[in-house]
């Protein structure tokens, strides 16, 4: 009996542990930002590691060298290639590793549409484990005025190298599905037009691919989409950047026009489930959360009131 009961209360020290213990977190900046600068991202990340008394690692992804090499990656690097660095970089992280390849993540603008693609692409990937064969595993995935849809589009963008957006705004207008605008330009491969989806669909390198809008679909796609615990979907209901606002919740315009916009559950996208959106909205793992200004314009209470729940 002794022994018994020991191993029950072994058991319960066990799961008590498990039950406390924290996941990483990773964040993925949005165009014109940087990893670590300390008025954005740098910022952010010191709030969640107080707020959690430090017990929660968080990785914030750099593509690039330094500060200004990831700002003008953000813009002039092909999302693709951004992808495969990320991970190989998450699929490396210390914190990760201890954490068996599961955490928790939070993209802001671009960054939340490039951290779906690792969910889709890199959970479970036998490509990509590490040496110790740690793979994947998002667990909650939190978008922050990502462009799921993509945009139609830039009537202004804000970052910190003027230049190089208005370089992105003129390349878009130039001819946003030419073959070196798509390699050379990150905006391009979420580039959506309406009146244009043959060529969309043939010469646009990333979103196409993401959201298995192709004849042929990836399955791996949606079965690892669905086993995301939450998908959280953020809008800025006065958005003034991103064009549609509705594409922070895979709203897209109406097909040939660009003013009429279709919501999520009245597209083909979800309706077929082509990456497992109607499966999680079903089980109640989509939350939609609204946050009132203009793009990526929120206070540290609202962030800390709507988000911070979601990385325990």
């Amino acid at each position: 009996m002794a022994a018994i009961r020991s191993c029950v209360t072994l058991l319960i020290v066990v799961l008590c542990l498990c039950n406390a213990a924290q996941l990483p977190v990773v964040l993925w900046h949005g165009m014109g930002d940087s990893c670590c600068f300390p008025f954005s991202m740098g910022k952010i990340q010191k709030r969640i590691e107080d707020y959690y008394n430090g017990t929660i690692s968080v990785h914030s992804v750099r593509i690039g060298n330094g500060n200004i090499e990831d700002v003008a990656n953000s813009y002039m690097k092909n999302a693709n290639d951004q992808i495969d660095i990320a991970c190989e970089q998450l699929v490396n992280t210390e914190a990760i590793i201890k954490s068996g390849g599961a955490f928790n993540a939070i993209g802001f603008s671009q960054g939340s549409q490039f951290l779906r693609a690792v969910v889709q692409r890199c959970s479970n990937n036998d490509t990509r484990p590490n040496a110790a064969g740690i793979k994947l595993q998002v667990n909650n995935l939190i978008s922050i005025g990502g462009q799921h849809r993509g945009v139609f589009g830039l009537p202004r963008c804000i970052g910190a190298n003027v230049t190089l957006c208005e370089y992105a705004r003129r390349m878009l207008d130039y001819g946003a599905y030419l073959g070196f605008v798509q390699d050379h330009l990150a905006q391009s491969n979420y580039w959506n037009d309406p009146l244009d989806q043959e060529t969309y669909l043939k010469k646009c390198t990333f979103l196409p691919d993401i959201n298995n809008e192709k004849s042929i679909k990836k399955p791996s796609y949606k079965e690892n989409l669905t086993k995301l615990n939450k998908l959280v979907l953020v809008q800025f209901m006065q958005d003034t950047m991103v064009q549609p606002r509705e594409s922070q919740w895979f709203g897209t315009y109406k097909l040939g026009q660009d003013k009429e916009v279709v919501n999520m559950v009245d597209t083909d996208l979800y309706k077929e489930d082509w990456i497992g959106l109607k499966k999680l909205n079903e089980d109640h793992r989509i939350d939609f959360l609204e946050c009132p200004g203009d793009h990526l314009r929120f206070t540290e209470e609202w962030f800390k009131t709507n988000i911070m729940h979601y990385l325990k």
